[in-house]
């Protein structure tokens, strides 16, 4: 078996969600085309339709009107989508909206006073039991701030920028690391009044509404890095991934892979909205172990799973450190990766806020536990790919979150010989 071909992805998650907020806020209409097909950002799309937002659908292009805002007659539900509730309750609250949040069990679990500290700060009015879901947003006006957040968060940023737009003064968010930059990036192409100095980030209240837009989403690199791990490890292989986002806060998994001894190269460059986007060509390759700290963990966070099944694969030790925020993902994902690459035979250690792996070495199938996390299922489907023995997922559905063709996408490009 090879893996090899041409494959094409819906839109990336993370633009998805920025998109549709932002063109909510546009003046005029936005189309978007290549939007994610994940639950998560149909969860973003209703919760606007629900504010009063009008959404259509032309084709494979969605139509978006910008404002006016309502007060929902119903529970904002933001499905399993930590995204949709961080970035909308600084949305909303912005645009003086009365609304409350809730959530499916995994996401009720999730920290939330992460934004709800600054915002506050800016005079929002929040209520919530135990800093979980459900949350209450009362209607108020905002003042501008200066917010340093404890943790490198793009959800945290994007939630005190987007809340800032509607502020009575300019919002400045100090980053300790830099994060993922889609929502200033549309900002900068809407003509907002934004500036970017390094890590600090000043939005000032706009007058008028922003400028409208039309979008061609770049596919996911979340998504992306799992097929890119496929052909790495499985000899004989050679796969292009199209149309990939390659914003640079986006690509920590492709140059770590590259650190690894990664057989990759990116051609087609272009850039729209302020996106770049190229194709992502990648061939079977002999890897070696690496070391990941604090710096590098933001960049990279989503991939941390299949980075592990790559570990397993390459020669010498990697040693994951500073990602503790793994444990408060859809899962704690540290723990799923740690007791599910052990029962396949890998050589791990799980720490605090990271792991150790001894590679390479084979690893086993059996009976993998998802804990109903879309990475720890795609990540753990690609280990089955080199196991001996056949991988057996507890939910397979939970894929559906991010990527519901994932399956179907994978059998395209594996080649079976007799």
């Amino acid at each position: 078996m090879a893996i090899s071909g041409k494959l094409t992805f819906p839109g990336d998650k993370s633009i998805s969600h920025r998109a549709l907020m932002l063109a909510a806020l546009a003046d005029g209409q936005c189309q978007i085309t290549n939007l994610s097909t994940g639950v998560d950002v149909d969860s973003t799309r209703k919760c606007l339709e629900s504010c009063g937002i009008k959404i259509e659908e032309d084709g494979s292009t969605l139509l978006i009107n910008g404002g006016p805002f309502q007060h929902p007659t119903m529970d904002l539900d933001c499905g399993n989508s930590g995204t949709t509730v961080r970035l909308l309750i600084g949305l909303l609250a912005g645009q003086g909206i009365k609304a409350k949040f809730v959530g499916d069990a995994s996401l009720s679990k999730r920290p939330m006073k992460r934004i709800m500290d600054p915002l506050t700060q800016m005079g929002a009015n929040i209520k919530s039991t135990k800093e979980h879901l459900p949350i209450l947003l009362e209607s108020v006006k905002l003042n501008g701030i200066q917010y340093s957040p404890s943790i490198a968060s793009a959800q945290v940023k994007s939630a005190v920028l987007l809340a800032g737009l509607k502020a009575d003064e300019p919002t400045t968010v100090i980053e300790p690391i830099k994060t993922r930059d889609h929502t200033e990036q549309m900002l900068l192409n809407m003509n907002a009044d934004i500036r970017i100095n390094g890590n600090e980030i000043t939005i000032s209240p706009f007058k008028s509404k922003l400028s409208p837009f039309n979008m061609f989403v770049p596919a996911d690199p979340s998504t992306a890095a799992f097929f890119a791990a496929a052909p790495t490890l499985v000899k004989g292989s050679d796969l292009v991934l199209s149309d990939v986002s390659i914003n640079p806060t986006r690509i920590g998994f492709f140059s770590v892979l590259k650190q690894m001894g990664g057989n990759i190269k990116i051609d087609n460059e272009r850039t729209e909205c302020g996106e770049s986007r190229g194709d992502i060509h990648i061939k079977h390759s002999e890897l070696r172990g690496i070391t990941l700290d604090n710096e590098a963990i933001p960049g990279l966070i989503d991939e941390l799973p299949i980075l592990a099944i790559l570990a397993t694969q390459a020669e010498g030790i990697t040693e994951v450190r500073g990602a503790e925020e793994l444990r408060v993902k859809e899962c704690d994902r540290l723990h799923a990766i740690c007791s599910n690459l052990l029962s396949m035979g890998a050589s791990i250690t799980e720490l605090d806020d990271g792991f150790i792996i001894q590679g390479p070495t084979k690893l086993k199938g059996g009976k993998i536990n998802t804990f109903r996390d879309h990475r720890i299922a795609m990540a753990f489907t690609i280990a089955g790919l080199i196991a001996k023995g056949e991988i057996v997922l507890d939910n397979k559905n939970c894929v559906n979150i991010s990527y519901p063709q994932f399956f179907e996408a994978l059998e395209s490009v594996m080649e079976k010989h007799d």
